[in-house]
């Protein structure tokens, strides 16, 4: 009997893919609203490079505070295209992965990163940019190999549950975590707000842009406007 904590799960159950390439291109701004504006990893969280972007499905990982030894597991058995989410606790002091990893992780086709923790080898990972990589930040300070740690199971990550298979996309705002039973739902909803938003972008361009949704939240509010100078 497997012993929680101590963990592995080989098997992971993937969204169909023609969903997965869907939400590509899709601002996770939009994803967010569409989930109650939850289901994001904190600001923390954030991409090496702006121009970084990543989609993929869930394939997570639980270790222990500056211990990666459960990381380079699944970087052995994640599948192309799978994004490796690390629940590392959010620990600083000891970097998670390195540039070593990274090009490991790129030759298996690997989706991308993304760490609740630290990562090290920033110029060499930046120079080589084959793959994207969210993580709290950088120390040149290296991890440690003891275990334990859980491949495959519900994690945290930047304050938001992950469960294995979750469609993961990031971009320069950061990352957000889409529940695979929600995710038809949510694209549809995704999709049709980014049409409304380029419809209001036209409306400002051409000045015809109607603000009357800013008195009327005011008024429901009982707010006083005062047509004079405040004095004291």
């Amino acid at each position: 009997m497997s012993s929680p904590g101590n963990r592995i799960y080989t098997k992971l159950e993937r969204p169909p893919q023609g969903l997965v390439d869907a939400f590509r291109g899709q601002a996770t701004p939009n994803i967010a609203d569409n989930m109650s504006r939850m289901f994001c990893a904190c600001s923390a969280i954030a991409p090496l490079s702006p121009d970084m972007t990543l989609c993929g499905p869930a394939f997570t990982v639980k270790v222990n505070p500056g211990d990666n030894l459960f990381i380079h597991k699944a970087l052995d058995l994640a599948q192309p295209g799978d994004i490796v989410v690390v629940d590392g606790q959010g620990d600083l002091t000891n970097a998670l992965v390195g540039e070593i990893m990274v090009r490991y992780a790129a030759s298996r086709g690997i989706g991308g990163l993304v760490l609740d923790g630290t990562m090290r080898d920033y110029d060499g990972i930046a120079a080589f940019g084959r793959l994207p990589v969210f993580s709290r930040g950088y120390t040149p300070m290296g991890p440690y190999k003891n275990g334990c740690g859980e491949i495959n199971t519900v994690i945290t990550c930047g304050g938001a549950v992950v469960r294995p298979g979750d469609i993961v996309v990031g971009d320069a705002d950061g990352v957000v975590f889409v529940p695979a039973k929600d995710a038809e739902t949510v694209l549809t909803a995704s999709r049709a707000m980014a049409a409304n938003e380029k419809k209001i972008f036209a409306e400002i361009e051409a000045g015809r842009y109607d603000r009357g949704w800013v008195d009327a939240k005011l008024r429901q509010m009982g707010t006083e406007i005062i047509a004079d100078a405040y004095r004291f």
